[in-house]
């Protein structure tokens, strides 16, 4: 069985400010033309198919006229999860008018994973779709109070799973996550409310034949080869410059599991030029996304205006001399406190001389779970 995997969509995003929407539609055109050239029985869409819980109408639109396409031009089945950035709500209402028998769609976690199961010349695969949830919606679905962390949420979600898989069949896990070893790019937003440890470790999965992953940009393998990460088919940082984003191919046979990438076509590219000013403006005009460093030493009048006649897409300009801010370094550290927790540990060692015991550590963490809990029932 043929399984195309793709990803972090983020329909509804824009790109420095500027509009991705024409970007977009021809890249869900060529996850329609891979599933016709692949002859791919399934697509599987791991999370963020929204930029955002209350994404812009003609976003939704988009989707709407993409799912039709591919059910009126393709005899492919369907499974898509919501990730961090969807509305789970929202997903969840597309599987109501789905066709239970291809149609895989789940956007809010439930104690009974019941998988799509397939069947090929090899026979039974079950498709386990593992919706993105925080820990506190967790704890109620699964009516565990341990649950403190991401990693807990998604072992909680394959045990439910895994007695859910018929005896004998191959097992495909959606899931959007991050697991322990995958490259992190500016983009990605944190998947924990209250510091502490976001990711999840690859040996969660076991049992899997092919693990499907969302969350993080760049298409990798993490932990084994059969865990898989898409990436985004679009570029949305400048530190993704000149990187080549994939759909990623799975064809899953009777003993093993041969995975290949079809490379994502932009009609624009995103890059990062360095030089004089007069060397850029001698440059070839582009539609791409530009970043301009210049190396020129003298501030120059409205240098931006002048480089968007060549460049129109440019969107960010800097001065290679001012690259290197000042290193900001935390209260009483050498290094930069990188969540409320450490904050807040940081800032009673300045005033009270010591490191945080194990009980105010517990305090902080359940006020600020209290008020992330209330910021996303609001």
């Amino acid at each position: 069985m043929k399984i195309l995997h793709t990803a972090d969509l983020h329909l509804g995003r824009q790109f420095m400010g500027l509009s991705l929407e024409e970007d977009h539609e021809v890249i869900l055109g060529q996850i329609l033309e891979a599933l016709m050239v692949e002859r791919a029985d399934v697509l599987v869409i791991a999370g963020d198919v929204f930029d955002r819980a209350s994404p812009p109408n003609s976003s939704i639109r988009q989707f709407n006229r993409f799912l039709k396409r591919l059910s009126e031009e393709t005899d492919a089945a369907v499974v898509m999860i919501s990730g961090n950035h969807d509305s789970g709500d929202r997903i969840e209402a597309m599987s109501v008018f789905s066709t239970a028998s291809r149609v895989l769609v789940r956007g809010i976690a439930d104690a009974v994973e019941t998988p799509l199961v397939l069947r090929d010349e090899h026979g039974e695969i079950a498709f386990s779709a593992l919706p993105f949830s925080y820990e506190y919606a967790a704890r109620e679905v699964f009516g565990d109070e341990g649950i403190s962390a991401p990693a807990d949420v998604i072992a909680a979600q394959i045990s439910a799973a895994k007695d859910q898989v018929p005896e004998g069949a191959r097992w495909v896990v959606v899931a959007h996550a991050f697991v322990a070893g995958g490259a992190v790019g500016e983009a990605e937003r944190a998947l924990t409310r209250v510091g502490g440890i976001e990711t999840v470790p690859s040996d969660v999965f076991e049992g899997a034949d092919y693990v499907a992953l969302g969350h993080l940009h760049k298409p990798q393998e993490v932990g084994a080869r059969h865990i898989r990460y898409s990436g985004a088919p679009l570029a949305f940082g400048f530190d993704e410059a000149e990187s080549e984003k994939s759909m990623t191919v799975v064809d899953l046979k009777a003993d093993r599991v041969d995975i290949h990438t079809v490379p994502f076509r932009p009609i624009r590219q995103v890059h990062s030029l360095t030089g004089a000013f007069a060397e850029l403006l001698a440059g070839t005009p582009s539609e791409d996304f530009i970043q301009a460093i210049l190396t020129d030493e003298v501030p120059l009048i409205d240098p931006m205006k002048r480089l968007r006649a060549i460049y129109p897409n440019a969107c960010h300009l800097a001065y290679a001399r001012q690259e290197r801010a000042p290193e900001t370094k935390a209260l009483g550290t050498g290094r930069t406190a990188t969540t409320p927790i450490e904050m807040v540990g940081e800032f009673i060692k300045v005033v009270r001389g010591r490191e945080t015991d194990a009980n105010e550590t517990a305090i902080v963490a359940d006020k600020l779970h209290d008020a992330a809990s209330g910021e996303e029932q609001t």
